[in-house]
Order: C-alpha cells, then sequence, then structure tokens
C-alpha cells in the first residue's frame, strides 16, 4: 500500500527516482493495515518508492548531483545542464582547480569561528545573565528559554543546553550528581548491550548499517575520521537504536550528534581548537567518557519530541513535506508555481531538510547557533522546524526562479550556497520562521492537506 506525501499532476509522466527493493536494515517491514494519505498521485511517485529508492541517500558524494536518467532534457537547457555536470565530475577527479563545484558548500571546520566573538562586552553582559540564571537553586525554565533563543554564548553553551534538552534538573544542587547518575547508566548500557560477544541476531542489521555510515559523517573534517570518534558515535547511535525499536537506526540521524558532541568537547577542552588538527586520543578518557555520554542523552531528549519523524513509514516527515507545500502555495505562489511547472516536488528535496534538521545544509557554526533557538523551542519544536524549513526555502526565491529547467533547480536546492553564512544569516531565519509560525501555527484551515 502506497503512503503518499503530496497531490502530483499524472501528466508530469514518471518519477525519476531509481526504485530498488533493497531493504534498510534496522528498520521493521511496513504494516498493511497503515492508513493512506488520501492524494491521487501516480503509483510511481508514491512515497515508499521514493523511500526504496534513497538507500543510501545521505552519501555526501549524492549532494553533489541529482539522478536525472528518466528526466527529459530539452536541447535548450543542455549545454548548461552539461557544464554543470562535467564541472562537478572534474572536481570529484581532481581535474579542476576549482576548490568547489557550482552550489557546492564548503565545510568550515574552525570551531574557533564559532566563538570568536565571546570578549564582545555585549556578550560579556549576556554571559553573565546566563550565570546568574544557572547558579538559581531552582531557575525558571521559561526564562532561560527566553535568554536563549537568540543565541547562546560557547562559555554557557553546554551546560544551558543540557538543561534545555531535559537531560540536567533545573536545580543546581543536584545537577552534578544527577549528571553523574546518568553518565553511568549510559555506561551500563553500553556494556550490556555494545560490548556484549552474545549480541542479539535482530540488532545485527542495526550495527551492520552504523558502521557503515559512521566513517562517511561529515567526511570534510578530520576530526570525524578519527577512529576513536567514530567508535564514540557507533556506541552512541546504537544504544538508541536499541532503547528505541519502534524506530530503530535510520540512515542520517548520525548527523544530529554532532552538533552536541562540538559542543560538549568545546566545554572540556576550555579554549580555541582547530576541528582539523585536535587529536582527540590526547583528551582525558575521563572527559571523553563524559562527553560521549551527554552526547547521547540530550540527543535522546532531543528527538523524543520528533521521533514519530524516524518511525517507518516516517508520517512526521511525509505530514510535514505537505505543511510546507500549502505554506509555500499560499504566501509565495509565483515559486511553488515555477517548482510546479519545472516537475520539481517538494518531497524531493525537502525531505533531506527534514530528516537531518538542516545538518546537511549549514555550515557547522551556523548549525550550532540554530540549535540554540532549536532547544530554547524544544516543546514545541516538531511544528517550528516546519517554519525554519519554510523561511529556508523562501530565503532562495530569488535565485531559485532565475534557473530555468528541472536540473538546474535541483541543483540548486540540493548544493545551496550558505558556506559563507554567519549568526546573522541564522538570526533572520529563525525570526522568519516565527513569523510564520504566528500566523499559520493558530490558524490550522491555512493548511488544506487533505489526511486521512
Amino acid at each position: 500500500m502506497d503512503l503518499l506525501v503530496e497531490d502530483h499532476d499524472d501528466s508530469k509522466g514518471a518519477s525519476f527516482w531509481k526504485k530498488n527493493n533493497k531493504a534498510v536494515p534496522g528498520r521493521p517491514s511496513p504494516r498493511k493495515e497503515l492508513k493512506v494519505i488520501s492524494y491521487n498521485p501516480s503509483p510511481s511517485t508514491s512515497f515508499q518508492d521514493f523511500q526504496q529508492s534513497i538507500n543510501d541517500a545521505w552519501d555526501p558524494g549524492d549532494d553533489e548531483f541529482c539522478n536525472i536518467s528518466n528526466a527529459k532534457i530539452s536541447k535548450k537547457s543542455f549545454p548548461n545542464v552539461s557544464d554543470d555536470v562535467i564541472n562537478i565530475h572534474k572536481y570529484k577527479s581532481g581535474d579542476s582547480k576549482t576548490t568547489h563545484p557550482p552550489h557546492q558548500r564548503k565545510e568550515v571546520c574552525r570551531i574557533g569561528d564559532i566563538s570568536a566573538d565571546k570578549d564582545n562586552h555585549v556578550i560579556k553582559n549576556k554571559i553573565k545573565k546566563f550565570q546568574a540564571i544557572l547558579k538559581d537553586d531552582y531557575l525558571d525554565l521559561s526564562d532561560l528559554q527566553n535568554l536563549s533563543w537568540p543565541g547562546i554564548p560557547f562559555p554557557v553553551k553546554a551546560d544551558v543546553w543540557r538543561i534545555l534538552s531535559g537531560y540536567a534538573p533545573t536545580c543546581s544542587k543536584t545537577r552534578e550528581k544527577a549528571l553523574n547518575e546518568k553518565r553511568k547508566e549510559y555506561w551500563g548500557y553500553v556494556k550490556e548491550y555494545y560490548e556484549t560477544e552474545n549480541r542479539d541476531d535482530s540488532y545485527q542489521g542495526t550495527y551492520r548499517q552504523i558502521h557503515i555510515d559512521i566513517p562517511r559523517m561529515s567526511p570534510t573534517i578530520p576530526l570525524f575520521r578519527q577512529k576513536i570518534v567514530q567508535n564514540m558515535f557507533e556506541r552512541i547511535l546504537f544504544i538508541w537504536s536499541v532503547r528505541h525499536p519502534a524506530s530503530g537506526y535510520v540512515q542520517g540521524i548520525n548527523d544530529l550528534v554532532t552538533p552536541f558532541f562540538i559542543v560538549f568537547l568545546h566545554q572540556v577542552l576550555e579554549s580555541e581548537f582547530d576541528l582539523g588538527t585536535l587529536d582527540i586520543e590526547t583528551l582525558d578518557p575521563v572527559k571523553r567518557d563524559q562527553i560521549e555520554a551527554d552526547s547521547h542523552w540530550c540527543f535522546c531528549r532531543f528527538l523524543s519530541g520528533i521521533q514519530d519523524n524516524y518511525i517507518f513509514p516516517q508520517l512526521g516527515i511525509q505530514l510535514k513535506i505537505n505543511d510546507l507545500r500549502d505554506i509555500i502555495k499560499r504566501i509565495e505562489e509565483p515559486l511553488h508555481k515555477h517548482l510546479q511547472d519545472n516537475g520539481v516536488e517538494y518531497l524531493q528535496f525537502s525531505f533531506r531538510w527534514m530528516n537531518n534538521l538542516l545538518t546537511r545544509e549549514l555550515p557547522l557554526r551556523c548549525l550550532i547557533r540554530l540549535w540554540d533557538t532549536y532547544l530554547a523551542e524544544l516543546d514545541s519544536f516538531a511544528s517550528f522546524q516546519l517554519y525554519v524549513c519554510a523561511a529556508f526555502l523562501l530565503h532562495w526565491k530569488q535565485e531559485l526562479m532565475l534557473e530555468k529547467d528541472f536540473q538546474g533547480l535541483m541543483l540548486m536546492l540540493q548544493n545551496l550556497p550558505t558556506q559563507d553564512w554567519n549568526d546573522s544569516h541564522i538570526n533572520i531565519l529563525v525570526a522568519e520562521a516565527y513569523r510564520l509560525k504566528c500566523a499559520f501555527a493558530g490558524a490550522p484551515n491555512h493548511f488544506q492537506s487533505k489526511r486521512s
């Protein structure tokens, strides 16, 4: 039974996505009694077909171009498209002197870029406000959320993130004891499920898929190529999968551990560091264990509010894609029509945005700033992220309107040029997302999606 994301025009022809029946490890089989979302697209463009076709959708190399084997290329657009593809392959093979292909986002690795403004007078005053709240015997969580929403300075970010995620208690007197107990609990799970020689056979597929994905995580950052770091991520994800059998491991969620890992690593080092040169093996093993345990628990708490995004067949994401389509259609009809006229479906580009929470679209420094707001919105994060994606798409409307064909639009949407973004861009993005939330969240009739 097909589960669909959005209505399509049957006249557009067959889907360009390839199809295969290869099962995804760590994910249960679909249950036949699941309801069908009441759209009427052609069977060839169903969500399940799309999902089956992205067996390795988050391989970094796949971001550079889209599969256009079934798409019709007009004679007018062919020269430009061929140039783009040639340039990309020249980049991949090392035949070009360019540092990145058209629309390709260049990864910025230096953590110092994130915290370079910590000596600023305004930042110092803000740090004092955070420190005053954190010292309260029983801090007011709403006050902490309000102060965190526009950004959290790095010297206090790790402590604030632990509280906002619900991992650390609001009571300062019991906080350290509670954290130590949770860290011991995590390592107990590692010993019970990960380090055992008699691992349950039902977990082998999950372990194998995680083991495949981890080495390909953030390949442009040397830190994540270190074996000890890969082992830390492997344990975090495996324990999460074992303790959340409804969803299991889903490709792409490994990216969601990265912001927590970097923030807690920064706190332990207490100084600027370069992700390109840092050797984590030189770090005190006790501190490494704390980073790993804290990253696991905050990751778990963060995902608890959006777990339906990762339970097969990922209905949470399907519904959000429908809502994204309705928002853009309502407030930016020309852009919506331009995408539709060129055969671009929202599923094709926004699924990754929803599944990976924009981790593949933004530089790390910007991603960490965005997550300050995400964590401050944690109670309503499941809905707020929809408006962030809408604001993100609207930000590129002028550039997208200049693209004249399907290939150009998809190349643009899959490699948006955010490499030069900074905190100011994220501040504008979340402000626009908040405006959209105020306009739409309280008015459900704005969403015209037919659901069953």
